[in-house]
């Protein structure tokens, strides 16, 4: 009886121990079924597929024998960021991403398929290179989309690399998509958060004056601006990118203010284009006192902020307070649009915009022809250098498009982030 007994146990602990293990191999089969069924060719898998820019120029094609990208080297280094590789080696690149749905494998045969799959991107490879060639050489991040319809024309991260030379040494930060996958120090470019948060929650902000001699002490710290702007006025302020008036504006709105807004408007969060995860920003949250609460509603203390959070932002602004979510690839379906800031806001900030350039940036003689809303950013490092940032959109029926370009280390926003912006803006349009 006992034998029987202990028979028995052996059987059932046997019995348990094959179910566990079925259960783990199926487990196992749904996470990672398809890098088993792909593990000795990854990419030649029996699929085929071809990857395309809006207009049809080839980016990058697969077959059961072999991976192609464009014949043109500039369209390759230009887009790098956008398609990626074979390999995987930038996070962000489109063969990484949509590996799963070009394959489309499936779990009930353990195969992927063997038709031919067409991902079809909003990029302009043409716009691309224009972009990329206009950074010459630079570190930094150009987006541009229209913010009608969402579609994202033009992404370029520098330095690149060229996917066919797979065993060249990279320049360092080369596989970093600038675009998302980075947050930098916004500089100017923040006081439009700012401004926005003060257009709706202090009255009389278009009645105040605000006085700069170039430095203004709160609580005994100095607050330092790029000039002497006297007596100006709140749009004043904002063409000047007066340090002074918006660090006191800071102050006015309150951290929890401030906190607020830069949480409604998305920079503290990872966005996702298409699927694809961006970086987060950074905003002091917890209680830091009136001084640095200064510097930070002006772009500096431990701001972060990711451009393609940026791009958002004026997008929305140039929509009307309507964002229309960007979108890399090219599906037929619609946007997704969601309410992202009061209407009477957007349009205020626009108004302030083209001041900006009218009265500050040269307007015609540096953007000639471009109806452009634009604010800069120098945003310094405390080394004795800074990043450029020009970021906006034209408020042009026929050319509706908002851009952010932002250069590491690149000086002055004008002289250099507004001057690439000029060149590939004049370029879509004529596009």
């Amino acid at each position: 009886m006992k034998k029987i007994t202990n028979r028995a146990v052996s059987v059932l602990l046997i019995a348990v121990l094959i179910i566990a293990g079925m259960v783990v191999y199926v487990l196992r089969y749904v996470d990672d079924g398809r890098d088993w069924a792909l593990y000795f060719a990854r990419a030649n898998s029996g699929s085929t597929g071809v990857m395309t820019d809006r207009n049809g120029a080839l980016l990058a094609a697969f077959d059961a024998t072999t991976n192609a990208y464009s014949d043109d080297e500039l369209t390759r280094i230009s887009c790098y960021h956008v398609t990626g590789d074979y390999w995987g080696r930038t996070g962000t690149g489109a063969l990484t991403c949509f590996w799963d749905e070009m394959h489309d494998f499936s779990l009930l045969t353990g195969t992927t398929r063997s038709e031919s799959v067409n991902l079809w991107l909003n990029i302009d490879a043409e716009l691309n290179k224009v972009a990329y060639q206009a950074l010459n050489g630079r570190k930094g991040a150009v987006l541009l989309c229209d913010y009608r319809t969402g579609e994202l024309l033009c992404m370029v991260s520098g330095p690149s690399i060229d996917p066919l030379d797979a065993d060249a040494e990279p320049p360092e930060g080369a596989y970093i998509n600038r675009c998302l996958s980075a947050a930098f120090t916004p500089g100017s470019v923040f006081k439009l958060i700012t401004a926005a948060a003060a257009i709706e929650n202090i009255p009389d902000i278009y009645d105040r004056t605000f006085y700069c001699e170039g430095v203004y002490e709160i609580a005994g710290v100095p607050i330092k601006c790029s000039g002497v702007h006297y007596t100006q006025t709140f749009e004043q302020a904002l063409a000047n990118s007066c340090n002074v008036a918006f660090a006191q504006i800071a102050v006015m709105l309150g951290q929890d203010t401030m906190v607020e807004y830069v949480k409604k408007y998305g920079f503290l969060d990872s966005q996702s284009l298409d699927g694809i995860p961006t970086a987060a920003g950074s905003y002091p949250q917890e209680f830091v006192g009136d001084p640095e609460l200064g510097w930070s509603g002006i772009g500096q203390s431990t701001d972060l902020v990711c451009p393609y959070s940026m791009l958002r932002f004026v997008s929305a602004v140039g929509n009307g307070g309507k964002l229309c979510e960007p979108k890399l690839i090219n599906d037929g379906k619609a946007a997704k649009t969601v309410s992202f800031m009061k209407a009477d806001t957007a349009e205020q900030l626009a108004s302030m915009m083209s001041y900006n350039v009218a009265a500050h940036y040269g307007g015609e003689s540096n953007f000639p022809g471009l109806k452009l809303c634009a604010k800069t950013g120098t945003a310094e490092l405390g080394d004795g250098t800074s990043h450029a940032w020009f970021a906006g959109f034209l408020q042009d029926e026929e050319h509706p498009y908002a851009f952010v370009v932002m250069i590491e280390q690149g000086g002055g926003g004008l002289s250099a982030a507004g001057s690439l912006a000029n060149t590939l803006l004049q370029a879509v349009v004529r596009r």
